[in-house]
Parts: structure tokens; sequence; C-alpha cells
């Protein structure tokens, strides 16, 4: 069985891309999702991320995320250190769930895969892209967030240029028929590619 990572910069609509192969009956991983997860229900990582943080990282409805961002916002090292306790668990994760899937192929969707490293554990890599204009407008609807906190998450992600010379395929994200065009053709190239 093939793993297909899928990343793209924050807006660029990976979400969407991964719904699409969904669609086709692909089963996909969305790395960021359980990420999330696992910081509430792990109780080894919420632990380490109180040690790292204080009592504050944790409130009565679980991972205190405002906070979290906060912390991690301008502080590139925090960050890493956070990802450094939250990704190995993640990846365990996700081989356990792979070892339960009976596809030709499964897609692992993570917006840092290349900066975590997971990319190493892929057979092919799609990145998804669309203009930083467009992606910013998305991620503050998206989000109720704001320009310079939208450009400060980009600006600790790879470039599209980066990600896109590392990537076996690329998706242009600003049609969304168009988009559905691209996923068909991938995953038909994905199942040929297989034989």
């Amino acid at each position: 069985m093939k793993i297909v990572g899928l990343t793209g910069g924050i807006g660029s609509g990976k979400s969407t891309v991964a719904e699409m192969f969904s669609e086709l009956g692909v089963p996909t991983y969305d790395a960021d999702s359980e990420a999330k997860g696992l910081m509430n229900r792990s109780k080894v990582i919420r632990r380490k991320l109180m040690a790292l943080f204080g009592d504050k990282a944790y409130n009565k409805e679980g991972l205190n995320k405002p906070f979290l961002a906060k912390k991690i916002f301008n502080d590139e090292a925090l960050l890493e250190q956070m990802n450094a306790i939250v990704h190995p668990k993640v990846a365990s994760h996700f081989r356990r769930w792979v070892k339960q899937q009976k596809s030709a192929y499964v897609i692992k969707e993570a917006a840092i895969l290349f900066e975590s490293g997971s990319y190493k554990d892929c057979d092919l890599i799609i990145t998804v892209t669309a203009p930083q204009v467009e992606r910013i407008k998305r991620v503050i609807k998206r989000d109720k967030s704001n320009k310079e906190r939208v450009r400060a998450i980009m600006k600790n992600q790879w470039s599209d240029k980066k990600r896109i010379a590392k990537s076996h395929y690329t998706i242009v994200n600003t049609d969304l028929e168009k988009t559905r065009q691209q996923v068909a053709e991938i995953h038909t190239e994905i199942l040929c590619y297989r034989q």
C-alpha cells in the first residue's frame, strides 16, 4: 500500500482536496486533527506540554489553544519543542491506522509534512497551492483571524516553491471544478503507477 502525503500552506485548501480523494474511496488521515485530538487524549503529551508551557496549557475544556497559540506565535524554538513532543505520537498513531486500511493507497494530510520530516515516510507527495492573497482571505474568513496572524503562520511554513520542488504532483486550487479534475487525474495515475 502506498502512502501519499498531501500538504500545502495554510489556506491552500488541503482539506477540500483530501475530501475529494475521500469521495473517490481513498482513506484519508488528517494529521493536524489527530494531533489536536492526541494533545487532549494522551496523558504523556499532556504531562510534557504542561512541563513546557506550565499549568495554563490546559483548562477545563482540555487543550488551551488560545494560550498555546499566543506562546508559539513568534517563538520558533518553542514551536519546535512542542512539535517534538506531539509529532512522534502522531506518527505512531498513523502507522497503526495504515495497518487497518485495505486500499491501493492512503492519503496523509499534513500542513507541515516537510517541516516535521514525516514526508520521508511517504511514497508520493502532492502539494496544494493557491495565490497567497486568496489563502489569506480564506483563513481570515474560516478562523476569524487577521492578516498579521496568518502571515506569521505562513512565515513558519515552507514556501510553495520549496514544497513543489520536493513533490510529485501539484494541485492548483483556485477553481473547485478544475481542482476536482486534477484530483481525478492524479488518482488514476497513482492507481496505474501502482501496477
